[in-house]
C-alpha cells in the first residue's frame, strides 16, 4: 500500500505558508482565537482581519459577517478547523489578526492559496 500524499504539492505548500503566517501572528501575540474573543476584539476596534475556517457552519459564518460589518474585513480560509488546530491547539473556526503588517502577510498568503494553480502537462 502506497503512503498517503497530498493531491497538489503547490496547493499544500501555499496552505503551509498560511499556517506559518498564522503561527507567526500567534507567537507575536497578534492572533485572537475563538468566536467570543474575536467578537470582543472587533467591538474594541483592535482586529485588522477576521479569518474563518473553511468548514465553519453557515450560521456561524453569517454571525461573524454580521458583527464584522463596516468594522473590519473578513476572509475565508481554505483550511479546516482540524488543520488549524496546529496553530490553536484545539479546533477553532474564527481568528482575528490584530497587527496590520501581519494582516497584510495573511492576506497575501490567502490570495496565493486562492489563485488558480497552473498544472504542467507531461
Amino acid at each position: 500500500m502506497r503512503p498517503w500524499r497530498p493531491r497538489s504539492k503547490k496547493g499544500s505548500r501555499m496552505q503551509n505558508k498560511l499556517l506559518f503566517a498564522l503561527s507567526l501572528c500567534r507567537k507575536a501575540g497578534a492572533l485572537v482565537m475563538g468566536f467570543d474573543a474575536v467578537k470582543d476584539s472587533v467591538n474594541q476596534g483592535k482586529a485588522c482581519l477576521v479569518l474563518c475556517a473553511g468548514d465553519l457552519s453557515p450560521a456561524t459564518r453569517q454571525r461573524v459577517v454580521r458583527f464584522c460589518q463596516n468594522e473590519t474585513e473578513t476572509a475565508d480560509m481554505p483550511l479546516t478547523q482540524f488543520e488549524l488546530s496546529a496553530v490553536s491547539k484545539k479546533p477553532t473556526g474564527v481568528f482575528a489578526v490584530t497587527d496590520e503588517n501581519l494582516a497584510v502577510l495573511c492576506r497575501k498568503n490567502l490570495d496565493a492559496c486562492a489563485a488558480p494553480v497552473k498544472e504542467e502537462r507531461p
